[in-house]
């Protein structure tokens, strides 16, 4: 383990060295004073000004997960054959709003395109985690087995009231993702908080902006008290009830999104300017196209990506190994855990995008802003997660009155594997929020890709958006190796 550690410190400060890592504005102190005022003074006035947007950021995400998990079961019985699982990867490595760029151009800017941006990728994440989820958890004897059942009954029947507890757990824990990932949805334009947080923002209204991410937190906190398996159909109802379901969807807009749109421009550039829309296709033209993309601009993009991954991945294990002791019973006074873990939360709940989004007003544009949002809310979402789990560990009676031996020797062999297990999980999630950074100025992928859709260049983003993805699985597999290797298990040692 120590030389895997000293493999990655080495990788991360060749990182550093390439990185655009800068300070432009010098003076952030009037904005940050701002800023705090506003944290101080919110205006909850906006609530019922802004009250759609607010229910629509919950129902959106109840809609998607629902939606997500229909898809996912199916998926997840068919886990173990391969088209299957790269499909699912395929899926859950395009990030939620890259799929919105997609969506949109077939459905519109409404909330169906956000539900479905939201289901598509949590379907292929499902998919992969109720699968593991019933590998671990159920060995059913062939004997025990009625003859010619299929697969389908087989988890209905034998496996679902065994795992129904992790699923029911995972479920709720992803919920409070796709809330996160609704608010962030709305700073594309879809109408949910966050289309107000950013308008805020930009604006300099921080006393709006204040109250919108207190009720964030809010809705956020009261997820677990309403939330329940048997809820669920409920909300959905309810959800259905409040959004508007009304799309601009056409057969003849869905066809030539898939026949012409993202279609290279080289083989469609003639009878583009003749009005014939007729397709020359060429093989080497269209190797010619993809090349030139990814010389001037994928190159780049994938190098900024990896680097703001690498570093943001490091730091994430940093601030999650030095902050979790501050949040567990077995360590520190319980009113500095209970600080500790309402920090750890407020971090955790704020979207990365948001966190990112607030750093570049007060330093300017640089990777800067992006590294500090993804290891601040990553780390706390690992620490969090260390944290409670260490409260279970039992600890030797001689050991009791000396914290650092405790830490030193108790706590953290035993916490190791499941705590580098988590991290290289994250991994995969770090490196898509990478890439979404780039819309807010930083050189990586989301950028490109951003800069594309602006100018109307679908084609281009769309190719852009599948080295993102095929970038996403790579690392996932070297995740995967990685924890193979080392024999990093997610299993925590309890004694």
């Amino acid at each position: 383990m120590n030389s895997l550690i000293l493999k990655f410190t080495i990788i991360t400060i060749f990182a550093a060295i390439f990185a655009d890592i800068e300070i432009i504005n010098l003076n952030p102190w009037m904005e940050l004073s701002s800023i705090g005022t506003g944290l101080l003074n919110p205006d909850f006035s906006v609530f019922w000004i802004y009250k759609f947007a607010i229910i629509n950021t919950f129902t959106f995400a109840i809609c998607g997960i629902t939606l997500s998990v229909i898809l996912a079961i199916p998926l997840s019985l068919f886990f173990n054959i391969k088209i299957i699982r790269l499909f699912c990867s395929f899926i859950r490595s395009i990030h939620e709003i890259f799929w919105a760029f997609i969506i949109l151009q077939l459905v519109g800017l409404n909330a169906v395109c956000g539900i479905i941006s939201i289901a598509i990728p949590y379907a292929g994440i499902f998919a992969k985690v109720f699968h593991e989820i019933e590998e671990e958890s159920i060995k059913i004897p062939k004997e025990v087995i009625p003859p010619n059942i299929n697969r389908f009954s087989i988890f209905i029947y034998y496996s679902l009231p065994i795992i129904i507890k992790d699923i029911s757990n995972y479920i709720k824990y992803r919920l409070e993702c796709a809330i996160r990932s609704s608010a962030i949805l709305g700073f594309i334009g879809l109408p949910t908080v966050g289309f107000y947080l950013e308008t805020a923002f930009r604006e300099g209204l921080y006393s709006e902006m204040a109250s919108l991410l207190y009720i964030f937190f809010i809705i956020i906190a009261l997820l677990k008290h309403i939330v329940k398996i048997k809820t669920i159909p409920i909300l959905f109802i309810f959800s259905i009830y409040f959004i508007s379901l009304e799309i601009n969807f056409s057969l003849e807009n869905f066809y030539r999104f898939f026949t012409y749109d993202i279609l290279p421009w080289p083989i469609k550039k003639e009878g583009y300017y003749n009005n014939s829309y007729s397709i020359d296709f060429n093989i080497i033209i269209v190797i010619k196209w993809m090349l030139n993309i990814i010389k001037t601009e994928g190159l780049i993009g994938i190098w900024n990506t990896i680097i703001l991954t690498q570093i943001g991945l490091f730091f994430t294990g940093i601030f999650a190994f030095i902050s979790f002791p501050f949040a567990t019973k077995k360590l520190t006074h319980p009113i500095i855990r209970r600080i500790s873990h309402t920090i750890l939360i407020i971090f955790r709940t704020t979207p990365e995008y948001i966190l990112a989004y607030l750093f570049l007003l007060l330093w300017g544009p640089s990777m800067l802003p992006a590294i500090f949002a993804i290891f601040i809310h990553n780390g706390a979402i690992l620490s969090f997660l260390t944290a409670n789990n260490t409260n279970i560990i039992k600890i030797r009676f001689d050991n009791l009155n000396h914290k650092f031996n405790i830490f030193l020797y108790e706590i953290t062999p035993k916490i190791s594997g499941q705590f580098f297990a988590f991290l290289f999980y994250r991994w995969e999630v770090i490196m898509r929020e990478s890439a979404i950074l780039g819309i807010l100025g930083i050189y990586s992928l989301g950028f490109y890709i951003d800069s594309a859709i602006s100018d109307h260049q679908l084609d281009k983003a769309m190719f852009l958006i599948l080295i993102t993805a095929i970038l996403n699985m790579i690392i996932d597999k070297i995740s995967q190796i990685i924890r193979k290797k080392y024999r990093i298990s997610k299993k925590l040692t309890v004694t």
